[in-house]
């Protein structure tokens, strides 16, 4: 599938994919990539199941938020969906919660695609869900669609992993353990949206991205902000400057050797200026916590949510104090933060 290909099929799925129109009074959170398991050790999600139900229910149902479940929810790919369902039952009733309210909306990716073909599932399914912000768009879609083999064969795809990678115990490679592959779907996704002047939201990959920057990008500018502020800094601040640079260049080394990356990744998207086209929900399957993106008040965000305690420790020096969620263990920090309307702004400049 060429570039070409891909957008020609993207706008053909835009065109037939619900809207709604946001204001400043639109609260959207967009999560994706659960991977609801059977609540055995082989469920991805187990190891967040509790942070998961009680951000639905005590924050975002609370604030009378809209679910946008981007793709990837159950994972059909290993298990049946009445073991997920038997399993999930308190996660669901929370679905429950935001359809009774006329506040949740589902979109398929690769591993729960076969919910299509399910007569009595309860909750309508989209190929991906328009954002109307004045006369701009933002798109959310899952981002499996950038890849050709899997647009052409997730069904092979989905029966290697259940009936020999899953029966087996060997994990699947997807794209969110194989760079190569994640950076390819990033870059061509990256590319559409700047070429229809839009913004997109995905999953699929795992990584969370906030205005085409992955945290590697982002802690690699930062460091280089820092250090250009310290020689004009006084005593006392040339310390916390050299404090914060020294938690930020381990982390920063940290998914260096992780990535086994040898330059920077911002120049896979090309040598242009980069534009704030694309963005990433992440998951709620990582070892130390879950992201999402949020929409509310005519700002976008992306939130990262954890047990205290867990989080890595570079992450309040970069985005200030973790809010704690009443009556629980779990805090949320606002990685990135930007009004719609300078986003949009921006890309229109630097386009």
């Amino acid at each position: 599938m060429t570039d070409e290909q891909f957008s020609e099929r993207l706008l053909i799925q835009l065109r037939s994919s619900p809207e709604i129109v946001l204001d400043a009074s639109s609260r959207i959170v967009i999560l994706s990539d659960l991977h609801m398991g059977d609540g055995s050790s082989n469920d991805d999600l187990r190891r967040n199941g509790k942070l998961i139900a009680s951000v639905l229910e005590l924050h975002y149902l609370a604030k009378g938020s809209t679910l946008v479940l981007n793709g990837d929810i159950e994972d059909l790919q290993k298990f049946s969906l009445a073991k997920i369902r038997s399993a999930w039952r308190g996660v669901f009733s929370l679905f429950d919660r935001f359809a009774h309210e006329g506040k949740l909306y589902k979109i398929s990716g690769n591993h729960d695609d076969k919910l299509l073909e399910e007569a009595r599932y309860p909750y309508p399914l989209h190929p991906g869900l328009r954002l109307a912000w004045g006369k701009r768009t933002i798109y959310v879609f899952h981002g499996h669609q950038a890849s050709g083999f899997l647009v052409k064969h997730n069904d092979l795809s989905g029966a290697f992993v259940r009936y020999l990678l899953h029966t087996l115990g060997i994990r699947n490679r997807s794209p969110a353990e194989d760079s190569l592959r994640r950076y390819r779907i990033e870059r061509r996704i990256y590319a559409f949206s700047r070429g229809a002047g839009l913004v997109s939201i995905i999953g699929h990959t795992h990584r969370p991205l906030f205005e085409s920057l992955s945290k590697y990008d982002r802690l690699r500018f930062e460091i280089e902000r820092l250090c250009a502020e310290y020689s004009g800094a006084d005593e006392e601040r040339r310390t916390a400057i050299a404090e914060t640079v020294g938690l930020f260049k381990a982390e920063f080394r940290r998914m260096g050797r992780k990535e086994k990356r040898s330059g920077p990744s911002q120049g896979l998207y090309g040598s242009d200026l980069l534009l704030p086209c694309l963005f990433n929900s992440g998951r709620a399957v990582g070892k130390k916590g879950i992201t999402a993106i949020e929409i509310e008040a005519g700002r976008i965000g992306l939130a990262y949510w954890f047990e205290e305690g867990k989080a890595r420790r570079y992450l309040e020096r970069e985005a200030g104090p973790a809010a704690l969620l009443e009556g629980t263990p779990y805090r949320r920090i606002l990685i990135g933060n930007e009004a719609l309307d300078n986003v949009f702004a921006r890309m229109d400049l630097l386009s």
